[in-house]
């Protein structure tokens, strides 16, 4: 009796569609060298290079965390630190946000982590959202951007922690365990010391995220070229317009939370509450933060959480905005 054995089919990976990419790029230099003299073309690679170079030190920090989190602190650490109930857990894990410099980038991979080591997704979700948005490098930016509105500052501070609190609350609520697909670790032989161990999931986690923080970034450039500013000058005299208009424009210019600030503080013609729905959204969800969700936590979680994310930071960047500001 023959035994039939079935093959997977390969997965496409992040990092295959980079290589594919690259491919694409060279032949495309040497079989049409006069197309990457075209403005159009300069200003996409610019603001490419741009979104990757800002955020790759802070992919490469939350890759240390995380890596340190998975090897070197021990899962009772979490069980003493948080609370055991998630509703308690999550306030706590929020509030962490606040003493952990860096972006976006850095928080995904720490919150996948923070999961393996058995904290509770609601706890682990609300730590991903504030951390990149409350943090003192990222308050202290906001304040320098905005010198002659401070309040800018509460503002950003409390929308930014009520959607960490919220998101982490709902799921906490309605999320379901299989929506969570975090992707195998590798095992390390018997015996491995902790060193190599941590340096072993370094090299994995960064190869892994690095792949799909790429693939935002191409969309972050495309999508930035393709959006004219004449466009955004016309839709600013609209209060809600303007509002649903620089929220989604923060979704697709992907720009890390450390920079946005300065960003905003330009659109002059926009209301702040507009500004501050935008600065809200932008570290809550974009197109790279989207792409490494989905490589962190798989796809059946970024299609439920990124679109939830987007509706209660517009609204609570609107509710803040219309009681501060």
């Amino acid at each position: 009796m023959r035994t039939q054995v079935q093959v997977a089919a390969p997965r496409l990976r992040s990092t295959d569609v980079l290589v594919g990419l690259l491919l694409v790029v060279v032949a495309a230099r040497f079989l049409a060298p006069g197309a990457f003299d075209a403005p159009a073309v300069q200003a996409w690679s610019t603001v490419f290079v741009a979104v990757c170079l800002q955020a790759l030190p802070f992919l490469v920090l939350g890759v240390l965390l995380s890596a340190a989190i998975s090897t070197l602190v021990p899962p009772s650490f979490f069980a003493r630190a948080l609370p055991r109930r998630p509703a308690l857990a999550v306030p706590v894990a929020g509030a962490a946000g606040l003493v952990l410099p860096g972006c976006e980038c850095a928080s995904v991979p720490v919150a996948g982590s923070l999961v393996r080591r058995g904290v509770t997704p609601a706890a682990a979700l609300a730590f991903l959202l504030s951390a990149p948005a409350i943090n003192p490098v990222v308050l202290v930016a906001t304040a320098v951007a905005f010198p002659d509105d401070p309040e800018m500052v509460v503002a950003r501070f409390l929308a930014s922690l009520a959607v960490a609190l919220v998101m982490g609350w709902l799921w906490s609520a309605f999320g379901r365990g299989r929506w969570l697909q975090l992707p195998p670790r590798h095992e390390h032989p018997p015996g491995t010391g902790r060193a190599a161990a941590f340096l072993s999931v370094v090299q994995h986690d960064l190869v892994h995220a690095g792949g799909f923080l790429v693939v935002g970034g191409l969309t972050a450039a495309t999508l930035n070229v393709v959006v004219p500013r004449s466009w955004l000058d016309g839709v600013a005299a609209e209060p809600v317009l303007a509002v649903l208009v620089l929220a989604a424009l923060a979704v697709l210019l992907a720009i890390c939370s450390e920079a946005d600030a300065f960003v905003a503080a330009g659109l002059t013609s926009f209301s702040l509450t507009a500004r501050l729905a935008f600065l809200v959204v932008g570290p809550a969800v974009d197109v790279k933060l989207v792409a490494l969700q989905t490589g962190t936590f798989g796809r059946r979680f970024a299609v439920r959480f990124a679109p939830t994310t987007f509706v209660v930071a517009v609204a609570a960047a609107a509710l803040v905005g219309w009681w501060l500001l």
